[in-house]
Formats: structure tokens, C-alpha cells, sequence
């Protein structure tokens, strides 16, 4: 991001676009004010606006002090709450066939919104938030302003 402004690019009137990866919610604050205005397609933000969101953030905190929940601690959370799940319907059988088909069509709400299960490939089906980084309440985070709901990935077929 440095680069990019460094360069003129922005006041050039060049927008860049990225995945979410290049506004990492675990690094984003120690980014300065480079990241403003960065636009960004992923399936989570720390700043995500979910009652479920602020109450993972609140217990995540409490972990590990004031870093912030990342995309990878979110993907975590929700292994181990399909895990959990999983094992609720085997009745604690944790053998992998019975957990596998106990895992397929599961929805979840999670800290990024709803989650499932697609029962033919067993990948994830989420939503993929628009986002732009901006200052909110004297923190840089990633603002979701527009969605893409039930987003399948199209390299994975049955």
C-alpha cells in the first residue's frame, strides 16, 4: 500500500482492488492510514456488523488481549463449531464416515455471517462481503459495504 501511494498511483485516480488477504484485520492497525480507501473482496472483517461478530471478538480478546480476530481465527472458530455439531448428532461417535455425513448440508451462523455445508462437495458455501478500508472511530478496519451471498467455490465440483 505504501508503494501504491509512493508511487502517485491513488492520486492518479488508480483504484486498487485486492482480495482480502491484503487487509489482513491481524496486521490492518499497524498499517497506518496506507490501507484508506483499499477496496477488497473476502468473507470476513473484524469489523463485521453481527451481534455474533462483537460477542467472538469480545471472547477472542479475552484470549489473546487486544489483537484482533483474523480471517484464519474465524475459519478455526468454525471448524471447531461443526466438530461440535457434528458430534452432537453421532451421539460423540467420532469416526471420520459418520462425522463426515453428520458435517454434510450443516448451517452455521457464524462470526462472518451464514455459513454451509454443501452436502455433494463438503466445501464451505459463504458470503463474500465488498469492503473498503477506512478510519471508523479512530481505527483503520474494513467497512463492508456491499455482499454476494451463498458463494460457492468454482473449482470444486462433485
Amino acid at each position: 500500500m505504501r508503494n501504491f501511494r509512493e508511487r502517485g498511483l491513488d492520486a492518479a485516480g488508480i483504484k486498487l482492488l485486492a482480495t482480502g488477504e491484503a487487509t489482513d484485520d491481524a496486521f490492518l492497525a499497524n498499517q497506518g492510514d496506507d490501507p484508506a480507501g483499499l477496496m477488497t473482496a473476502h468473507h470476513y472483517s473484524f469489523a463485521h456488523p453481527s451481534a455474533r461478530n462483537a460477542a467472538y471478538t469480545r471472547a477472542f480478546r479475552q484470549i489473546v488481549g487486544e489483537m484482533r480476530p483474523s480471517y484464519m481465527s474465524v475459519a478455526a472458530y468454525d471448524g471447531l463449531a461443526l466438530i461440535d455439531l457434528a458430534l452432537k448428532q453421532t451421539g460423540g461417535k467420532a469416526e471420520a464416515p459418520a462425522l463426515v455425513e453428520a458435517m454434510k448440508g450443516q448451517t452455521l451462523d457464524s462470526p462472518r455471517g451464514p455459513i454451509t455445508i454443501d452436502p455433494a462437495t463438503r466445501d464451505i458455501v459463504q458470503t463474500v462481503y465488498i469492503r473498503k478500508a477506512q478510519r471508523v472511530e479512530g481505527q483503520m478496519v474494513n467497512v463492508e459495504f456491499d455482499a454476494i451471498p451463498a458463494v460457492k467455490d468454482p473449482g470444486i465440483t462433485p
